[in-house]
């Protein structure tokens, strides 16, 4: 499918599911080099991205990756999940499921806890409780040192996170992005 293509089918499954996209348009160019940077995928043998969407995210992770790391992706709609997998990498795995079940995920594909969990899904639309238990799930699969990643309109992701403490948190601004969106980042013991 071309890029064109990609774009048009995520704008349209943002139309009908709007409370499972967090914006109307794939990441930027500038959002997605903030979110290399603060997930600092040089020297990472596992990361995780959670709601590829269209790919585009997932397309510069690969790029920023070293030859020996692997990518694992959990999308849970079923026509962006046919998108992303057709990315031809052998460090590339696609999952079709919910990102709550992140440990059997990974236990699936026999992959070692990942150093980074990066997240596009919208907190903000989750149920709190939901919400809660997915950032509890990341924090127990993620390697100690590991970094949890998640780019967002809304602050709630930050509110609901309690697993890691204010000072292994960072958050930053990305103005070039449609909306402007915050990446947090928290970085465990």
């Amino acid at each position: 499918m071309s890029k064109r293509s990609g774009v048009l089918l995520f704008v349209s499954e943002f139309i009908k599911h709007p409370l499972q996209l967090g914006s109307i348009i794939p990441s930027s160019g500038f959002l997605k080099r903030r979110i290399i940077r603060n997930a600092k995928t040089t020297g990472a043998k596992v990361i995780v991205e959670l709601g590829p969407g269209n790919g585009g995210t997932t397309q510069a992770l690969l790029d920023s990756m070293e030859a020996d790391a692997r990518l694992l992706c959990i999308e849970l709609n079923e026509r962006l999940y046919n998108l992303v997998k057709e990315i031809n990498d052998p460090r590339f795995i696609a999952h079709h499921g919910d990102a709550c079940d992140i440990e059997s995920i990974l236990k699936l594909y026999r992959i070692n806890k990942p150093d980074v969990v990066i997240s596009g899904i919208p907190f903000s639309t989750m149920d709190r409780s939901v919400g809660s238990t997915l950032i509890g799930r990341i924090h127990g699969v993620l390697n100690s040192g590991g970094r949890f990643v998640a780019y967002q309109v809304n602050p709630r992701v930050s509110e609901l996170n309690t697993y890691f403490t204010e000072e292994q948190k960072s958050v930053e601004w990305e103005w070039l992005s449609v909306p402007p969106i915050k990446v947090w980042r928290w970085q465990k013991s």
